[in-house]
């Protein structure tokens, strides 16, 4: 993918989303962040009672919702021990292996501060020790406070948040790693379409939504479904390819650099099967316009459309997502080109709902 100035400009805007912080229930700074990139491209926005930033494009066509997650996994102080080592538990879904010796920001109530997931030296451990993973429930966050007193004059407390510390970078032919892609490509392509909509008129009625607590049962999207309503809805999120070693094509079909995912079914069906008036307008939204894409089917994992699709008498509903690396660790890798030919299926796709719906 060239890199002109369109491209420079979401890469920064990943760059900076990513770079923040935001874990599940905290994601105010994600929200204030996404406020700001919205307001020029948007009539109204305004932010409901559990925390979602509902930003609307006003329009006299039907009503569509396009989600994506501001919240990242993270941490939670559980226990400051006596020496200051904070005792911790996960909010989201990780692998607790990804998280030893990791570097994190503690979000105390005195400003962040740096921190580290502290283990045994190889030289100390006993053989039965080498073989065994690390638990979550035994690591822990070295602050370098001296004792609980220091730890909590530093701001910490229980219920303190914290979140991996690592920071967005370029690999080679159009990659990129950071943290917290799920589901910050979401929100970057959320603006990106906002900002393509606005320049004509359209006749949809698009609400471009930032929901809350996606990874910890999808809380979000299901108070503001209801609320909003709208006739159809779009989840944005990440999902997981096959191109990589230790995953196999008979776990995913799915690539990175080959365009944006549909997803016909999630968790086996136990989370989404497409509407299939919208995998139908999605696929031929698609064709027409020559930009590529791949269909998804997965046994594990679903998105904010799992809540959507459920609410009231029910919404028809579809997910697209980007292929990424790694998902749920501090280094997620996706292809840029990715990025370019999701927000194109979007804005085509809003251009031309009214032949669908």
């Amino acid at each position: 993918m060239e890199e002109d100035g369109n491209f420079r400009e979401i890469k920064s805007l990943l760059e900076k989303f990513t770079n923040a912080h935001g874990i599940s229930g905290f994601e105010h700074d994600i929200r204030e962040l996404l406020k700001k990139e919205l307001e020029p491209y948007v009539d109204t926005i305004r932010k409901d009672c559990m925390g979602n930033l509902i930003a609307v494009k006003n329009g006299e066509g039907p009503s569509i919702m396009l989600a994506a997650h501001m919240d990242e996994i993270g941490l939670m102080v559980r226990y400051i021990d006596d020496n200051g080592f904070l005792r911790f538990v996960g909010i989201g879904g990780w692998f607790d292996q990804t998280l030893l010796n990791q570097r994190v920001m503690v979000h105390g109530k005195k400003g962040s501060i740096p921190g580290v997931i502290g283990s045994k030296p190889p030289h100390v451990m006993k053989d039965e020790d080498r073989k065994k993973p690390v638990k979550l429930d035994d690591m822990f966050i070295d602050i370098g406070a001296k004792d609980r007193e220091d730890a909590e004059n530093l701001g910490i407390e229980i219920g303190t948040t914290a979140s991996i510390d690592r920071d967005f970078v370029s690999l080679a032919n159009g990659k990129v790693t950071s943290k917290a892609f799920d589901d910050r490509a979401g929100l970057v392509i959320l603006i990106e379409v906002m900002k393509r909509l606005s320049k004509h008129k359209i006749e949809a009625n698009v609400f471009a939504v930032g929901t809350v607590q996606e990874e910890v049962g999808l809380k979000g999207a299901k108070t503001c479904a209801f609320g909003v309503c709208p006739a159809i809805a779009l989840a944005l999120d990440t999902t997981i390819p096959g191109d990589h070693p230790g995953i196999t094509k008979t776990d995913s079909s799915l690539e990175l650099g080959k365009g944006p995912v549909i997803t016909v079914a999630d968790a086996s069906g136990r989370g989404l099967l497409v509407h299939p008036q919208i995998l139908k307008w999605l696929r031929e939204t698609a064709a027409e316009n020559k930009i590529p894409y791949q269909l998804g089917v997965g046994s594990g994992g679903t998105t904010d459309a799992t809540s959507i699709h459920l609410t009231k008498e029910g919404i028809p509903t579809g997910t697209v997502s980007i292929a990424t690396r790694y998902i749920h660790s501090p280094v997620e890798v996706l292809d840029m080109a990715d990025i370019e030919a999701c927000v194109s299926l979007i804005v085509k796709a809003i251009e031309n709902v009214g032949k669908y719906f």
